[in-house]
């Protein structure tokens, strides 16, 4: 199925609760498709049995659940802060060693569309 989302990603830090600046300031919408290896582990996880409308908050972990080291533009895995400052913001976060690098995600999903069988999708709600 492909998901449409709307997100708010920041940094986590679990003794404070959440801190940093947000990866993007307002809620942004990202689209992927579950299997595609598109999204950050931890959220596509958290997608899993969604319908549209519902809301959750998504703790995901520095490792295996997150971005990837090696895509340092978040060009493969997303979703991608779509601002600089977003970017810079994220980038610190993971490659900083000496902070918390744990991502807070807010996800709420848009739209489901389901496979045509023909490689697209038929609209959903």
């Amino acid at each position: 199925s492909g998901y449409t989302i709307g997100y708010f990603g920041r940094p986590f830090e679990a003794k404070g609760g959440p801190q940093g600046g947000a990866f993007d300031k307002d809620l942004d919408y990202f689209r992927t498709v579950l299997g595609s290896k598109t999204i950050v582990p931890g959220l596509e996880c958290a997608l899993k049995g969604m319908r549209p409308g519902d809301i959750r908050q998504v703790i995901v972990p520095y490792g295996a659940l997150s971005y990837p080291p090696e895509d340092k533009d978040h060009d493969l895995v997303g979703p991608k802060p779509t601002t600089f400052s977003g970017m810079r913001a994220l980038n610190f976060v993971l490659e900083n060693p000496r902070v918390d690098r744990t991502l807070l995600f807010n996800v709420k999903v848009i739209r489901v569309d389901k496979s045509d069988g023909k490689g697209g999708f038929v609209r959903g709600n």
